[in-house]
């Protein structure tokens, strides 16, 4: 896993380049990687969130990377947040929350668990905006009489 403390900038936010900050930065397309494979749909007795959680792995980039093992990881995490989620008796506990966090760090759920690992999902660039068209403008000075 990567570094504590703050979350380092985007390499393309950062100002200054010319010092080594250590392992080399790894850049993975966002979105579903190809080639996953067949893994085992959530269990029906989960957490509607914790589905939501596991199913959305797939999609993520990260996922080009996971191995059988990190899959088998985010199936016990998603077992355990819905275990966290069940807990309206007396509320979720707070070892339980930690750890949970710590098994979803370990599997760079999160953009800042990314950058301290040195990976980055390359973000899909908006379409570019397209100007207004200026015939509206002429009609409205046309009709002012300029």
């Amino acid at each position: 896993m990567g570094a504590h403390g703050p979350i380092p900038k985007r390499s393309e936010e950062r100002r200054r380049r010319n010092k080594d900050d250590g392992p080399e930065l790894i850049q993975a397309p966002s979105g579903q990687p190809e080639g996953l494979p067949d893994l085992p749909e959530p269990s029906a007795q989960w957490d509607p969130i914790a589905a939501d959680w596991y199913l959305s792995l797939r999609q993520s980039g990260q996922a080009a990377f996971y191995e059988p093992s990190d899959w088998a990881v985010a199936r016990y995490a998603a077992e355990l947040m819905s275990r966290v989620l069940d807990c309206s008796e007396r509320g979720p506990n707070g070892q339980l929350v930690a750890a949970l966090n710590s098994v979803m760090a370990s599997l760079l759920t999160t953009e800042g668990d990314r950058r301290r690992a040195r990976m980055e999902l390359e973000r899909k660039k908006p379409d570019s905006p397209r100007l207004a068209s200026v015939s509206p403008l002429d009609s409205y000075r046309d009709i002012a009489g300029g």
